[in-house]
């Protein structure tokens, strides 16, 4: 059976998981200071604003 090419294989897949994956750095998201978490809750908020006026304009445009 022919493996999926995805797959590298469990060498490769150790050195994704151990070596080369994604970093895991508490408070990284947040940030270090007070200053910074305020800020990323302020852009994630705006986001959201601005996602949910996307979401309005569609419905009101399918509403026509």
């Amino acid at each position: 059976m022919a493996k999926d090419p995805r797959e590298g294989g469990a060498l490769w897949n150790w050195i994704y998981k151990y070596w080369a994956g994604p970093a895991a750095v508490q408070g990284a998201v947040e940030g270090v200071t007070q200053e910074a978490r305020d800020g990323w809750k302020r852009d994630l908020e705006e986001r959201k604003a601005y996602s949910r006026a996307q979401k309005a304009a569609r419905q009101a445009a399918r509403r026509r």
